[in-house]
């Protein structure tokens, strides 16, 4: 039971459509619940208050002005790995927030399951 983190990108509604609507365009997935296991060493210490929020039964859905301060959450992720698992989990959750900073198109979605 991980949490997979999604990025989505926004299309646009066209002619005939209400409302925008979402695609997804990369996943990093959590099969082994590595980030869940790291979420459990920092919460609650006050440093990682987007993180915190991270229901692995539910979905926190990040835009991408938040981009900043999850990459900020990241680096304390990084500061308890012990393993090099943890490390590459949290260096591709990082690319994948890296690519919300230039587009306001784009959203995190870390989904439970």
């Amino acid at each position: 039971m991980g949490v997979d983190a999604v990025l989505y990108r926004l299309v646009r509604a066209g002619p005939g459509h209400r409302r925008p609507s979402y695609v997804a365009a990369q996943v990093v997935p959590d099969p082994g619940d590595v980030l869940l296991d790291l979420l459990k060493r920092v919460r609650g210490g006050g440093r990682t208050p987007l993180l915190d929020r991270i229901d692995p039964l539910g979905e926190l859905v990040v835009d991408a002005e938040a981009a900043p301060q999850l990459l900020a959450e990241l680096r304390c992720l990084a500061e308890v790995a012990r393993a090099p698992v943890e490390a590459d989990q949290i260096r591709r959750l990082a690319l994948l927030v890296r690519r919300c900073l230039p587009d306001r198109e784009f959203e995190i979605r870390f989904e439970g399951d």
